[in-house]
């Protein structure tokens, strides 16, 4: 039911851009071929979750670790997990703050799927992500040891210029 549903809202997206619609074709042949998608230890192409992080202040973006450019938060989904539940936990756990679901939520709780971007994730990983926009409030990031100490809130425009293309693009869509 779960693939169902990711199934759904990645090819129910209308893409903001060319990046976005080839994102979805790339991410739907990917689900379509894998065996356990949502698992990283099952292959190196698995689904993601992230959160756009967005409150008065403007964006959040942190600056990866080990990729070393400014993204959104977000990571594997544990086992068990949704990809908007991996989004909105991740966002908590990389930035500190207290976050929420931006929007209505439907009638099983799940948030609408804001952007989709297949890239690279690094140790020969593709990452097919999906993107919840997060509520962060308007405190100071404090993330906790271990995650990436480089993260701030940056103006629409800055965040635009800072972001990694994928991000980029979802960005502004958003931009007020």
């Amino acid at each position: 039911m779960l693939l169902a549903r990711i199934r759904a809202d990645v090819a129910g997206r209308t893409p903001v851009d060319d990046r976005e619609a080839q994102s979805v074709q790339r991410f739907l042949a990917a689900l379509d071929a894998l065996d356990d998608p949502l698992s990283q230890a099952a292959d190196p192409v698995h689904v993601t979750g992230s959160g756009i992080v967005v409150g008065p202040r403007g964006v959040v973006l942190l600056k990866h670790k080990r990729l070393g450019f400014w993204l959104q938060p977000g990571g594997h989904i544990d086992p068990g997990e949704s990809p908007w539940g991996a989004a909105l936990r991740e966002s908590q756990e990389e930035t500190g703050l207290d976050v929420g679901f931006v929007g209505p939520l439907d009638d099983h709780g799940i948030p609408p799927l804001l952007h989709v971007d297949v890239h690279a994730g690094g140790r020969g990983h593709t990452h097919l992500d999906m993107r919840y926009l997060i509520d962060g409030g308007d405190a100071d990031p404090n993330p906790p040891e271990g995650e990436s100490q480089d993260i701030d809130w940056f103006d629409w425009d800055a965040a635009i210029d800072l972001a990694d293309d994928g991000v980029a693009g979802a960005l502004r869509s958003l931009r007020p």
